[in-house]
């Protein structure tokens, strides 16, 4: 726990590998600005600023020692069961301190090497790529995205049949028995969803018992949603020369 600003903020930590993963409040309240805050404040501050860049340099591979691991196509790797959370989780906020970089017209200091807004954004394009399918398995992450991506998602909803369709009432256990052994790909497509991706050898079983690999969940895709709302917009503008100047991907206040 911090104190500061009169007030008690919960810091949440989770791990990634042996890196310990800090939450989205210390990237962005690192990027808070420094001017009219006492001693304390700034040392919290400071405090928020080391974990963030730390993190950053980690999922980055520019650690002397402790660095995020990867796949051997290069796809950040925390656990088997639903990876796929923390690899969009860690696209988004490089893409938020990517943007504070270039706004405030810094460098990131690692152990190793000094990394612009440019490197970093370009990892996080090679992270979205692998999800859409420029991976080893030749296969896109995101439901419905691309000519192949997987047809049994651990869904319920997706993977029986609605009753519009069917006219058969279906209770829980015959959900189970009729629809859950199946062979055959869902009858829903779930059109958006992030599944939870691939083994640390870039393998991957499309099963709809493969709950650790094939289970979809919002908040493997939320984060995404920022991603490509960035990545959209500097692809517009390198196509328009006219674009208006580049808009914050976050406003911090």
């Amino acid at each position: 726990m911090g104190m500061a600003y009169g007030g008690t903020w919960p810091v949440s930590r989770s791990q990634l590998g042996s890196v310990c993963l800090p939450s989205s409040s210390w990237l962005l309240l690192h990027m808070l600005p420094m001017e009219g805050r006492n001693k304390e404040q700034k040392q919290v501050l400071q405090e928020y600023r080391s974990k963030a860049e730390y993190y950053i340099c980690a999922c980055l591979n520019k650690n002397n020692s402790t660095n995020v691991k990867r796949t051997p196509g290069g796809l950040l790797y925390t656990r088997r069961w639903n990876n796929m959370q923390y690899v969009s989780n860690a696209a988004l906020l490089l893409t938020a301190y990517s943007h504070h970089l270039h706004s405030t017209n810094q460098m990131l200091n690692c152990h190793m090497d000094s990394v612009g807004p440019n490197e970093i954004l370009s990892f996080v394009k090679s992270q979205v790529d692998y999800i859409l399918g420029s991976n080893p398995m030749g296969v896109s992450y995101l439901v419905g995205y691309g000519p192949a991506y997987p047809q049994r998602v651990h869904h319920r909803g997706a993977s029986t049949a609605s009753y519009r369709d069917s006219k058969v009432f279906l209770g829980c256990m015959q959900g189970y028995h009729t629809w859950f052994v199946r062979h055959a790909p869902n009858p829903n497509v779930l059109v958006g969803a992030l599944v939870g991706g691939p083994d640390l050898n870039d393998e991957f079983r499309d099963g709809r018992d493969n709950f650790a690999q094939t289970e979809a969940c919002t908040y493997n895709t939320a984060p995404l949603v920022g991603v490509f709302a960035k990545l959209h917009e500097l692809e517009k503008g390198s196509s328009n020369s006219t674009a208006s100047p580049s808009l914050p991907l976050v406003s911090f206040i």
